[in-house]
C-alpha cells in the first residue's frame, strides 16, 4: 500500500502536519523514533499566533487548559536592569514538551494517522514517482510524499543537519524547570548576560520555566570560575551576572535536573529537496531569543499542510522564506545585541527612554498579541 505521505518526526511540527493532512482525506503514516512522553531542550512558550494552528489540530482548548497563565508582558533583565513592557496584551502561553508532544500527536492518530513509534527512517529511497522509506525494525513504507519533521538539534539520522567545525561562538542550550520562584505573574524577560542570552516563562503547573543559550567560550570561562558541572556553572553564571534572574530564583527550587544539548546553529536551510519537504526547526531555526521557535514550527507544518493540499506544493519553499526569514534575521539581531557588553548597554539605554520597544520587537519577531 502507498500511503499519501509519511512524516518523519511526531514533534509539534510533524504532528501537526500530520493531523492537518489526515483531516483533508490523506493518508497519513507519522514516525518517531523516541518514546514520549518527553523532555526536551527548548523554551515552552507558544505564541498567540500559533492558536489558529491549534485550533485547526483541535487541541486549542485542551492546550489552553493545561498550559501555564498568559504571559501579558515582555520584559529585559540584564545586569541590574529589570525592564518591563508597561501595557497588559496577551502575548501567549507556556506548556511543557513532555505535555505539548503527546497532545498533537494524540489529536493526529484520532484523526486517522498510522503512528509508528518508537521506530527510526534509516533510508528514503525514490522510486516509481514516489519514495520508499526502510525503518530500523526492517519494515518498508510505500509513500507518495516524504516530510521531514525531525528536529535540527539530531547529530545523527537520514535527516541529520551535518555538524560544523567547532567555533567559540558556537552556542549550547540549557533548560530547567523551577518551582516557588519569584517571577513577577504574567511576565516573560529575555535575560541578556556576557556571552548568553535566556529566558523565562511561567508554565504548566506552577513551574517557571528557564532556557538558555551561552557561547562556547563563555561557557568554558564559567565553568573555571564556578568549577562542577556544565549546567551548574551557566546557572552561577546567569544569578551572578542578572540581577533579575537572582529574584526570581534565588528562592526557587529545581524541579529535577538540567537539560543540555549544542552546539545548535541558527538559520535559513533547505525547505524543499527532491521531493521531499523539511518542515519545523530542520527548515530554519531562529535564535532562541525570540521564544518562537515551537512557534514557528507549528505554524510552519500549517503553511505546508495548507499548500500540499491545495496542490501547491512548489510554492512552499518560497512562502515559507516569506513568512518566516524576517523573524529569523530579527533573532540573530536580537542575539548579537544580547550577549555583547557594549551592544547590550545601548539596547538598555534605548529601552529605558521607550519601553514601547520592548513591545515593538516582540511583534518583529512574530507575535501578535491579544488585547486585555
Amino acid at each position: 500500500m502507498r500511503h499519501d505521505a509519511l512524516i518523519v518526526g511526531a514533534g509539534p511540527a510533524g504532528s501537526a502536519a500530520a493531523r492537518l493532512l489526515a483531516e483533508a482525506g490523506w493518508s497519513v503514516v507519522l514516525v518517531e523514533k523516541a518514546e514520549f512522553p518527553r523532555r526536551k531542550v527548548c523554551g515552552e512558550f507558544i505564541s498567540a499566533t500559533t492558536m489558529p494552528v491549534l485550533k485547526a489540530c483541535g487541541v486549542a482548548a485542551p492546550f489552553i487548559a493545561a498550559a501555564g497563565p498568559p504571559v501579558t508582558r515582555v520584559g529585559v533583565y540584564a545586569g541590574d536592569a529589570m525592564l518591563c513592557a508597561r501595557h497588559e496584551q496577551v502575548w501567549g502561553r507556556a506548556l511543557g514538551r513532555e505535555h505539548l508532544d503527546v497532545m498533537l500527536r494524540d489529536a493526529a492518530v484520532a484523526a486517522g494517522v498510522l503512528l509508528m513509534q518508537p521506530v527510526e527512517v534509516t533510508a528514503v529511497t525514490r522510486q516509481d514517482g514516489g519514495f520508499v522509506c526502510d525503518l530500523d525494525d526492517g519494515r518498508q513504507i510505500a509513500a507518495r510524499s516524504v516530510v521531514a519533521a525531525c528536529g535540527s538539534w539530531n547529530s545523527k539520522g537520514v535527516f541529520a543537519v551535518p555538524p560544523a567545525a567547532p567555533r567559540p561562538s558556537d552556542l549550547f542550550a540549557f533548560k530547567a524547570h523551577f518551582t516557588q520562584s519569584g517571577l513577577p505573574p504574567g511576565l516573560m524577560p529575555l535575560l541578556a548576560f556576557p556571552g548568553g542570552y535566556g529566558g523565562l516563562v511561567q508554565s504548566d503547573a506552577g513551574r517557571t520555566s528557564l532556557s538558555c543559550c551561552i557561547r562556547r567560550d563563555a561557557l568554558a570561562r564559567a565553568r573555571r570560575r564556578f568549577g562542577g558541572k556544565a549546567a551548574g556553572a551557566v546557572l552561577a553564571h546567569i544569578m551572578e551576572t542578572t540581577k533579575g534572574a537572582r529574584a526570581a530564583l534565588e528562592h526557587a527550587a529545581l524541579e529535577g535536573h538540567f537539560l543540555s544539548t549544542g552546539p545548535i546553529h541558527p538559520g535559513i536551510r533547505p525547505r524543499h529537496d527532491d521531493g521531499v519537504f523539511f518542515t519545523g526547526n530542520i527548515a530554519g531555526e531562529a535564535h532562541p531569543v525570540i521564544a518562537e521557535g515551537i512557534s514557528m514550527a507549528i505554524q510552519s507544518s500549517g503553511l505546508l499542510a495548507q499548500l500540499l493540499i491545495a496542490h501547491r506544493g512548489e510554492c512552499y519553499a518560497q512562502e515559507w522564506k516569506r513568512r518566516f526569514a524576517p523573524r529569523i534575521h530579527a533573532a540573530a539581531l536580537f542575539a548579537q545585541l544580547a550577549m555583547r557588553a557594549p551592544t547590550r548597554a545601548a539596547s538598555l539605554a534605548l529601552l529605558r527612554a521607550a519601553p514601547g520597544l520592548m513591545g515593538l520587537g516582540a511583534r518583529l519577531s512574530g507575535k501578535v498579541p491579544i488585547s486585555v
